[in-house]
């Protein structure tokens, strides 16, 4: 059985990968450009993907192809219909970030609430020193207790962001999902959540019906400036019209762990916020502490020999 992983580094090297139970070559390649793909699967029995994209004409050269094992939850990089057609099993990895992601979405709300990216650069600059005071109050400075705290997405991660919240004195409120009233009362209205919220964070899959969620009409609703966290997938929100907000002071600052193209190229919208100080952006890590890491391979490993043994498991399509 062929086995190839085409983006191998998209997972730390000093994360081991499992030792497959049956006969097998194992091809790794650090990165796979969309130019090659159709050559690396052509004779593949299973194909590992993070982030490289499998298309319809991609999977026509693949006679082989029995498994994709996608290395994350998101799927949106497969044609996962074009799969089902040539009897194609995806699979995908499920639980593995529900400390990483909480924990990181919670950095990020305590590093702008308490404004630590302004003040770490101000000390750094001399402002202490020119204060000549025991302190100075150069940005604002939020307690977390007693605020909303806004979740769109109950999946796990949602659930683990809302007990972080509690345990912080907050008062979470999920969202229905955008155009609902039928979802009961333990959700609160989407628009509703946009006007009450302190802090809006974001813990949902980028499908055709949540792209764009939050767009200027969102952004003309929030009535509370809050803060805005994304940690789940670029193009959630519209990119330039968060940078309107920012600017024109919609938000009280927002901090984003993915983005619609990553790296952003130069013409991204957000070099516009590269010197802002209530913006924070960090490099899809959120997902990456070396415990979920080593979870997430495996994971992935443990799905492949399933599969193998006759009984996938994690499947999608």
């Amino acid at each position: 059985m062929k086995i190839v992983f085409l983006d191998r580094s998209t997972i730390s090297p000093q994360t081991t990968l499992k030792t497959l139970p049956f006969p097998h070559e194992l091809f790794l390649h650090n990165e796979t450009a969309d130019s090659e793909v159709a050559g690396r699967i052509a004779d593949a029995d299973v194909v590992i993907t993070n982030k490289v994209k499998l298309t319809s004409q991609q999977l026509d050269q693949a006679s082989r192809l029995k498994l994709v094992a996608v290395a994350a939850t998101g799927t949106d990089i497969v044609d996962l219909k074009a799969c089902s057609a040539r009897g194609i099993i995806v699979s995908n990895i499920r639980n593995y970030a529900v400390h990483t992601v909480p924990e990181h979405t919670f950095a990020l709300i305590f590093a702008l609430r308490r404004s630590l990216a302004g003040y770490h650069d101000a000390v750094r600059k001399g402002r202490w020193q020119e204060a000549g005071t025991f302190c100075f109050f150069d940005y604002p400075i939020k307690d977390l207790y007693g605020s909303v705290l806004g979740i769109i997405g109950d999946g796990v991660l949602g659930q683990s962001v809302a007990a972080m919240g509690r345990a912080l004195g907050m008062q979470p409120l999920f969202a229905t999902y955008k155009g609902r009233t039928d979802m009961g009362p333990l959700y609160t209205p989407f628009d509703d959540v946009m006007r009450r919220s302190d802090i809006i964070t974001l813990h949902c899959p980028l499908t055709p019906q949540t792209r764009n969620l939050i767009d200027a009409a969102e952004f003309d609703r929030m009535e509370k400036r809050p803060l805005l966290i994304n940690t789940a997938r670029g193009g959630l929100v519209n990119e330039s019209a968060l940078v309107n907000a920012v600017h024109a002071g919609k938000v009280s600052g927002a901090g984003f762990d993915v983005a619609s193209q990553e790296p952003p190229g130069e013409d991204h919208p957000f070099h516009q916020l590269r010197n802002t100080p209530n913006f924070i952006l960090t490099p899809h890590v959120a997902w990456a502490s070396e415990e979920a890491m080593q979870g997430l391979a495996d994971q992935l490993f443990d799905n492949i020999a399933a599969f193998v043994q006759g009984t996938p498991r994690n499947v999608v399509a």
